[in-house]
């Protein structure tokens, strides 16, 4: 029976879906044989319509002539018609497009086959054909006319068609709103088109170039200027906003991302124009991106000399905490200058093992590579470590971050940032290293905390050792950096895709931020410029409200902070401050060559005295002496002022 004979009205529970079943097995193998035989299918398509092109004209003209008098003329010329057609289609490759995707450059290339076809079959048929009878004027003109017609109106349909059908099978696409009318518009909608992109339905778009409004770009209207995005959002309910503008300025970026956040639009971003350009326009969606917290963050990038190739350029480098945030992409910075050597210190094996697979993939065998999986604390495998390398420049990123884990957790700050910087410090000076580079943290500055004085701790052993070694020790103090491990953003990120709340621990509280390329440029810069003893201090702009931060991460992720994204206040934390500090007063500061970049003068500090309570430290730390050893650093640091100890 045939699946169409059963009445749909009579269909048992169990019939319809096998009579479902049957249609789509039955469309599934009419597709299949129009695929396996599409050339020879198209042909005969063709040749039908050619020829029906060609005997319509004489249809036409019935009432003037007579078939008889015209038959023999009209069966041979309509032959040779339909012969010029198809022998020039074929000789220039109109059966083998794929029509479902033809561009202008194929239906131009239809034309012109038409065409040659027409002028073959006047020339052959007036000079050297039927001298007596020949073919009248009018079905010259209206056969050539009706034959490039239909074949090309007829592929032109089938692509609208298979288009059409692709998109009624596809998950509704988000309504998007384009900001930008030039050519990096023009290229992301040509190829959403070609590539029947399934993510964004292109509503409207808008443009700051007076002259564009009111006009469109392939087919979208431009409906106003980025003032009237908040409107226009609203009016035609879009979705996605994508700043597609990959030319615009830092400060023009930023004001336009304020007015899309006034919105609750997720907001994408093309950037990278010279990416763009170097690919032709190729794979130009798969360079949109999510809107970054650095693209609203109001700061300049910080544009920094290139000193590194002096520094780093067929040296043995040594990375300690290479696998981490910060030593990784020292890492990937330093490979790039090509060092004789380049070692990995890490204690954490999977870190460590991922950066070492990036470079090897990179760079190949072009890179000598060492991984050694070793911790800072113990000094004996560091020393046999540097003796077996003898790193010329060392770069000392291994260090415990966290806040508050360090507050529980005194005794294994100090072990790993105050004595593996020792063991690390010691080893270089011992073996010659030429340059030892201390990655710091402005919470080294007047600290609350034992991480913060742990890392001031660090730098007086960089500068006490300075005094007597020929090995120049420098450190370099920056602030927060965007999207390293355990940073806020990461969090702020989590907790956004889980629904929220987002967690802020202040409403004013602030903080310095920086991108990791950034902070990397400064390490790698100081590095080659320190004399021995410096702390280097980047110009980081105005800080930021880590509020601010959060409410722009619910809001680029298209939700409305405090409706739909709840924010909640948590309090600060133990050890953690209002305002973070670069520079402490004692320091003095002046600029170096990089105006950007700052250097506070080396401390004057009594290394004989200095390394003897470092000694008393260590025992206190080992002894797991946790209330102990808050008090004997904060004799060792005068300026730290910790929370715990106020009443004492």
């Amino acid at each position: 029976m045939h699946v169409f004979d059963v009445p749909f009205g009579s269909c048992a529970a169990g019939s319809a879906p096998r009579v479902w079943k049957m249609v789509i097995e039955l469309r599934s193998r009419i597709s299949s044989f129009a695929q396996r035989f599409r050339k020879q299918i198209l042909i005969t398509f063709d040749i039908l319509v050619v020829t029906v092109s060609y005997m319509l004209p004489w249809a036409l003209i019935a009432g003037r002539t007579s078939y008889e008098e015209h038959n023999s003329l009209l069966i041979s010329s309509c032959f040779f018609f339909v012969c010029c057609y198809e022998i020039v289609y074929g000789l220039m490759g109109m059966y083998d497009s794929l029509w479902r995707y033809a561009e202008i450059v194929e239906f131009f290339r239809l034309c012109l086959a038409s065409g040659i076809a027409v002028s073959v079959f006047v020339v052959v048929t007036v000079v050297l054909w039927w001298q007596e009878r020949r073919v009248p004027i009018s079905v010259y003109f209206l056969s050539a006319m009706f034959a490039s017609s239909l074949t090309l109106y007829s592929r032109l349909t089938y692509r609208m068609y298979r288009n059409t059908m692709l998109k009624k099978r596809r998950q509704p696409r988000r309504r998007t709103m384009l900001i930008g009318a030039g050519d990096a518009a023009s290229t992301l909608l040509h190829e959403a088109a070609k590539n029947n992109s399934p993510e964004w339905n292109f509503i409207c778009c808008v443009d700051d170039a007076p002259e564009k409004v009111g006009r469109s770009i392939m087919g979208i209207e431009i409906m106003g200027t980025t003032e009237d995005i908040p409107e226009l959002v609203e009016r035609c309910e879009i979705e996605t906003i994508l700043l597609a503008i990959p030319t615009v300025d830092d400060e023009n970026k930023r004001r336009i991302l304020r007015i899309c956040n006034k919105t609750k639009c997720n907001v994408r971003i093309l950037p990278d124009i010279v990416q763009i350009i170097a690919n032709g326009g190729k794979d130009v969606l798969t360079r949109v991106r999510d809107v970054r917290v650095e693209d609203v963050l109001g700061r300049e990038p910080i544009e920094l000399t290139d000193l590194t190739n002096a520094l780093v350029s067929n040296k043995t480098v040594m990375v300690t905490g290479g696998g981490g945030s910060i030593g990784s992409e020292l890492c990937r910075q330093i490979a790039a200058c090509r060092p004789k050597k380049l070692v990995i210190v890490d204690i954490y094996e999977n870190s460590a093992y991922s950066i070492q697979q990036e470079l090897v993939r990179r760079y190949g065998s072009a890179l000598d590579l060492e991984v050694c999986i070793a911790s800072v604390r113990d000094s004996k495998k560091v020393d046999k470590l540097f003796e077996r390398t003898r790193p010329n420049v060392v770069f000392h990123a291994a260090a415990h971050k966290h806040v508050p884990l360090m507050e529980d957790a005194p005794e294994e700050a100090v072990k790993n940032n105050v004595f593996g910087t020792y063991n690390v410090a010691l080893s270089a000076e011992k073996y010659g290293t030429e340059r030892f580079v201390l990655i710091s943290t402005d919470k080294a500055v007047n600290p609350t905390n034992v991480m913060g004085a742990t890392k001031r701790l660090c730098e007086m052993i960089v500068q006490a050792l300075a005094q007597k070694s020929e090995t120049k020790f420098v450190a370099v103090r920056f602030g927060n950096v965007l999207g390293s491990n355990g940073s806020v953003i990461p969090l702020f990120k989590e907790q956004i895709a889980a629904g929220g709340p987002v967690t802020v621990t202040h409403p004013d509280i602030v903080r310095y931020f920086m991108t990791i390329s950034e902070a990397v440029h400064l390490v790698l810069e100081a590095g080659a410029m320190g004399n021995g003893g410096d702390i280097f201090v980047l110009d980081m702009g105005n800080p930021v409200r880590i509020l601010d931060l959060a409410e722009n991460l619910i809001k680029l992720s298209g939700f409305i902070p405090y409706r739909d994204i709840e924010i909640k206040f948590t309090g600060l934390r133990p050890g953690e401050k209002l305002y973070e500090e670069l520079l402490m007063d004692e320091e003095g500061l002046r600029q170096t060559d990089n105006k950007k970049i700052f250097v506070g003068a080396p401390l004057q500090l009594n290394k004989n005295t200095f390394f003897d309570h470092l000694k008393t430290l260590k025992e206190i730390a080992y002894s797991n002496n946790s209330g102990n050893l808050v008090q004997a650093l904060i004799d060792l640091v005068p300026t730290f002022h910790h929370e715990g100890t106020d009443e004492l």
